[in-house]
């Protein structure tokens, strides 16, 4: 009997290792990453960073906020920025990196574009990735929400009453979100359960889909040249490193990325403590008042783009133009025709198609924060209509594109 536990023990741990190599020698070539690829390719780690600046920094938050409509706008404005020691720094730190991530989301997304990361098999990784942003979207709107100033207050109001989608007959879908026919208690209590529970699970759950996905295929590189993985790989494990095309993702490659985020660390810090302001919209220190509507309501920066799609429209047009603009992203992997996986300056009508892409957004995001009247309202159509007419053209531009 013994010799056989003895036997079997044996057994299992053979199998046991044969396993472990198997997987060793399948994981294997997932550690290697392209060597020609510049800091851009940093910005998810980057992203990875800020989103646990703001986990830390919204749990102390937490500790002091009170999610009561009568008691919300002084727990923030009161209590954490003049009561609890250091809780101005908390909520710096918090505000600026709900700001700060989204511009390295926008950066991190125009670089999949620019470099065809949708591109060859890679679909996956691009629509994780738009889920990804959706997700922080609906996180950071949660969040204005939150500190139940006059800008919270009725952005939450105008942003809810999209869902009605133009029709008094559809107000009940307002009311069921709201809990309320106009936002109160009820309204914040959910929007709470949102920000610091449901939404951040799910981008977790979306940030570990989204890595798992770039492990399918390799990470492109500059050029988007075909590279032999493993036999680059040897080169590198004898010795060859100087000629070999790939690095090692530990340390090599993560050492390239720390010292990215190293950068952008002081960049943060460098906001947080002198220019946290931007992060910070002045109405929003007045506190909510259902009975005096702000002269001018707008959303943060990072959704001012897709608003002003929304804006210049009668209520219906504007709300099917501005489903358009949230929903459209999704479809690049399928509306971009060409067979081509190369970055966009070698790509012909592509690279104009970027570059009026990524201008036309800039101007939308402008256009936003001002007030739709006069010339900057006829900018603001032209704008909306110039990125409606991007995306239909993308296919026929992308279609005639050879083969490179």
């Amino acid at each position: 009997m013994a010799h056989f536990t003895k036997a079997t023990s044996i057994h299992d741990w053979l199998n046991q290792r044969l396993a472990i190599d198997t997987v060793r020698r399948v994981m294997a070539k997932e550690y290697w990453v392209p060597k020609n690829i510049n800091f851009l390719w940093a910005m998810g780690m980057v992203i990875a960073v800020t989103f646990g600046l703001l986990l830390i920094s919204g749990i102390f938050l937490m500790m002091y906020y009170q999610p009561n409509i009568k008691l919300a706008f002084d727990s923030v404005n009161y209590t954490i920025m003049k009561e609890v020691e250091f809780g101005w720094l908390w909520r710096h730190i918090h505000g600026v990196a709900a700001s700060v991530v989204f511009l390295i989301i926008y950066i991190h997304m125009f670089t999949g574009i620019y470099y065809g990361s949708y591109k060859k098999g890679r679909e996956m990784i691009w629509l994780s990735g738009m889920l990804l942003f959706v997700t922080f979207s609906a996180e950071a709107f949660a969040g204005y929400v939150l500190p139940w100033g006059q800008m919270s207050y009725w952005a939450g109001m105008v942003i809810t009453n999209l869902f009605s989608l133009g029709d008094l007959h559809m107000n009940g879908i307002v009311e069921w979100i709201r809990g309320d026919y106009v936002p109160s208690q009820a309204f914040l209590n959910r929007f709470f359960m949102l920000h610091v529970l449901l939404l951040p699970l799910a981008i977790l759950g979306l940030i570990g889909l989204h890595f798992g996905a770039l492990r399918i295929p390799h990470v492109n590189n500059q050029e988007g040249e075909e590279i032999d993985f493993e036999a680059e790989a040897e080169k590198y494990k004898e010795g060859n490193k100087k000629e070999s095309k790939v690095i090692a993702f530990a340390n090599d490659f993560l050492s390239k990325d720390l010292f990215i985020v190293s950068l952008f660390l002081i960049f943060f810090f460098y906001l947080v403590f002198y220019h946290y302001e931007f992060a910070m919209d002045p109405v929003n220190f007045d506190p909510a008042d259902p009975l005096k509507t702000p002269p001018h309501i707008y959303p943060e920066w990072y959704f001012l783009w897709s608003y002003e799609i929304l804006r210049p429209f009668s209520i219906n047009i504007g709300l099917i133009a501005f489903g358009f603009a949230q929903v459209i992203f999704f479809f690049l992997p399928f509306l971009d025709k060409s067979p081509n996986a190369k970055p966009a300056h070698k790509r012909g009508l592509f690279f104009v198609w970027f570059w009026a892409m990524l201008i036309d957004m800039i101007i939308l995001t402008a256009m936003g924060k001002l007030p739709p009247e006069g010339i900057f309202s006829k900018i603001g159509l032209v704008a909306a209509l110039t990125f409606i007419g991007l995306w239909i053209a993308l296919p026929f531009i992308t279609k005639k594109e050879k083969e490179l």
